[in-house]
């Protein structure tokens, strides 16, 4: 999971045939080294068909999700696990490195009160079983933390790391967004600093989700600190354009963010480029 990647969502939310052959030649075409695929509905992947795509291609491709309402590790863990494991069989697949997201909930699961003891006990036990899974598929497996509009569970990196040393598992990375951790840390460099013997992979979302530069996250606090970890994992440029009601609802996105999936690359992606170099990450 290394080198520079995006999400989906610059392209489609829907990872079906159509999906992919939109996607995929067209992350190549901006020399991507992976997408992230957003897998939402695996009864709609085709996972050969996108394993082909991204060999033509010379792509890498990760997985994310969240769960849905009926699948919510804090209240079923049962069902959390069934469909994590189908998630992993079809990350791996489709040639998949690595399974992550909102791995331990729904995005917009809210229950009105701090988080319980039973619901992290759910959660934990889900994770441990997901984590052992994926040890045995030889992919990696992470969780992200997010903003409490979205989950009052995991929004922090500490909380990332507490619910890893609850579970005591040794291949489960943190995933970090920026986009959070603009909102709920005490400064990202901190962020990250409390995240870093786990931290693989983050999400480089502006503050509004927007273009990259162009909000008020402090992108030469987010780079020095990742250039200060040693940060050798993916860097994953996340903006979401065109959502349908389902996801839009759970992340609270209500209007355009930027004009076009081309403004974000053809601005924010040269920006986040130049600044990785700059703190030689790339």
């Amino acid at each position: 999971m290394q080198g520079f990647g995006v999400h989906t969502s610059m392209w489609t939310m829907h990872w079906d045939r159509l999906g992919a052959e939109r996607t995929i030649p067209a992350a190549a075409a901006y020399k991507m080294d992976f997408i992230e695929i957003a897998l939402l509905d695996t009864s709609v992947v085709d996972a050969h068909h996108t394993r082909d795509l991204l060999a033509k291609h010379e792509m890498r491709a990760v997985c994310s999700l969240g769960l849905p309402r009926e699948s919510w590790a804090s209240v079923n863990p049962d069902g959390a696990i069934a469909h994590l494991i189908d998630a992993m069989d079809y990350t791996k697949e489709m040639g998949g490195e690595a399974l992550s997201g909102v791995t331990y909930g729904g995005i917009g699961e809210r229950s009105g009160v701090p988080p319980t003891e039973a619901e992290y006990d759910n959660i934990a036990r889900a994770l441990e079983v997901a984590a052992k899974y994926a040890k045995t598929l030889g992919i990696a497996f992470g969780i992200e933390p997010v903003n409490r509009y979205e989950s009052h569970l995991i929004n922090t990196s500490w909380q990332a790391k507490e619910m890893i040393d609850k579970i005591g598992a040794d291949n489960i990375f943190i995933h970090l967004d920026t986009y959070h951790m603009n909102i709920e840390e005490k400064g990202a460099g901190n962020g990250i600093l409390a995240a870093r013997e786990h931290l693989r992979y983050i999400h480089l979302s502006e503050s509004d989700r927007g273009t990259p530069g162009e909000g008020t996250c402090d992108w030469d606090e987010i780079f020095a600190t990742l250039a200060a970890v040693e940060f050798k994992g993916g860097l994953a440029m996340e903006s979401f354009i065109n959502m349908p009601p389902q996801v839009g609802y759970g992340l609270g996105i209500w209007r355009p963010v930027a004009n076009s999936f081309e403004e974000v690359m053809d601005k924010g992606l040269p920006f986040l480029r130049n600044k990785a170099a700059q703190y030689r990450l790339i």
